[in-house]
């Protein structure tokens, strides 16, 4: 098995990185990518137990786009380095997200629950604190029974305490993406919202921005729905990859490492036969699971 799409603690994960790589190994995976939401801060401790557990290691990214509809991810796999035009998109992205949290928090207080951005921010040790951290906060203090309850309550859209994220431009995000030596993934399009009849125009729109593949299979699809964006995806020429947008076992539960549309295993062909073989294209047949900190 296989798994392109995962969370540590660096973001919105309950694993540290090395953790997370450990609790994968277990869980026989053999090919693995750590890809915490606007920051590549795991990706160094994330490499290293890769390192020691013999699994191969894919550095990655999934950086939030702007976007009208729905939610846009674009995922960058196979980085070898955090070029200037990356970590300029993510101390942008960083800045935006505490601006973001900080209103949630006063949106909170208005509704009456007393909990403040500096104190979800002091408990956790990530630089990118988002609505998981508020709900667990909330969980811990009684508020509410489980982190689902405060999205359904409070930070889901059109509950009383969402606040509109703003992401990053795409054209940008794909071009700092391809100067850090990754590849521009689209993460589970579906998010977009848009309809089957719109969706083929608007991915080749996307596709039109340099981004190099789509993530077909994710867990939030059905299989069919999987093998029909998969179809359209190679129909463009592009690459298809699959992962399980794992955070955590207690984090969400219908989310298994190493599993995505239908609870299928992810198949190997995922890196073998797509991912693998564009990564070694670009990369002149270097390294491709090395990332330099710099």
């Amino acid at each position: 098995m296989i798994d392109l799409h995962t969370h540590s603690t660096a973001s919105d994960g309950a694993l540290s990185p090395s953790d997370l790589v450990d609790f994968a190994s277990k869980k026989g995976i053999s090919v693995l990518a750590i890809t915490d939401h606007d920051t590549v801060a795991g990706l160094a401790e994330g490499q290293e137990a890769a390192k020691k557990a013999g699994l191969v290691f894919v550095p990655g990214i999934e950086v939030s786009i702007q976007w009208p509809t729905g939610e846009f991810h674009l995922l960058g796999l196979g980085l070898k380095k955090c070029s200037k035009e990356l970590r300029a998109i993510i101390n942008f992205l960083r800045e935006e997200r505490i601006n973001r949290n900080k209103k949630m928090a006063l949106k909170l207080q208005e509704a009456g629950v007393n909990i403040s951005y500096e104190e979800v921010s002091e408990k956790f040790n990530t630089e990118n604190v988002g609505r998981p951290h508020f709900a667990k906060v909330m969980v811990e203090k009684g508020m509410i029974k489980n982190p689902q309850q405060a999205f359904d309550r409070y930070f889901a859209k059109g509950r009383p305490c969402y606040v509109d994220r703003v992401g990053a431009d795409l054209n940008e995000a794909v071009m700092a993406i391809e100067s850090s030596g990754g590849i521009p993934v689209q993460a589970h399009p579906l998010s977009m919202y848009v309809s089957w009849g719109r969706l083929e125009g608007v991915l080749r729109d996307i596709a039109d921005s340099g981004v190099k593949g789509f993530e077909a299979w994710h867990p939030g699809v059905r299989i069919s729905e999987a093998e029909r964006l998969e179809k359209i995806a190679h129909s463009m020429g592009l690459i298809v990859t699959a992962g399980s947008d794992f955070h955590g076992e207690k984090v969400r539960a219908d989310r298994k490492i190493g599993q995505t549309a239908g609870k299928s295993k992810i198949n190997d062909r995922f890196w073998q036969e797509e991912l693998e073989v564009a990564l070694k294209r670009i990369h002149n047949g270097d390294d491709h699971s090395f990332f330099s900190v710099e």
